[in-house]
């Protein structure tokens, strides 16, 4: 798959995102790279066969206080190579794509691991609003 192609299913994805949680992303930038650099995989202590599909840089939501602002928007990763060689069909690499956008953004709006991990569940079962 072409990287024009990758970004359009990137961009599909957002656009699957509940408007009402998209509305509260704000100074936020959805960026694709072909993949983590080593450096970054051994700060996040990430071995093979592991992989790195998606990566959260910011200040979450809930953290923020009445000082923040004028500030570089906060990035959502998503690592192209590395979600395609794990993915058979254009279809997986889809659900990847939307699955690892869900996890990311949600590190974003501050949820537990056990929150996003309830929210993927529930994509996976078709309730996406």
């Amino acid at each position: 798959m072409n990287r024009k192609r990758f970004e359009q299913l990137v961009a599909e994805a957002i656009e699957l995102i509940p408007a009402r949680f998209r509305r509260e992303m704000q100074n936020i930038a959805v960026v694709v790279e072909d993949e983590p650099g080593a450096e970054l995989l051994e700060e996040m202590e990430i071995e093979p066969p592991d992989s790195l599909y998606g990566l959260y840089q910011g200040t979450p939501l809930p953290e923020r206080t009445w000082g923040y602002g004028n500030t570089l928007p906060d990035r959502v990763t998503l690592f192209r190579n590395v979600i395609e060689e794990d993915c058979e069909t254009e279809d997986d690499v889809r659900d990847c794509i939307a699955e690892t956008l869900i996890h990311e953004v949600g590190h974003y709006f501050g949820l537990s691991e056990g929150e996003i991990e309830e929210i993927e569940e529930r994509y996976w079962r078709g309730e996406r609003s």
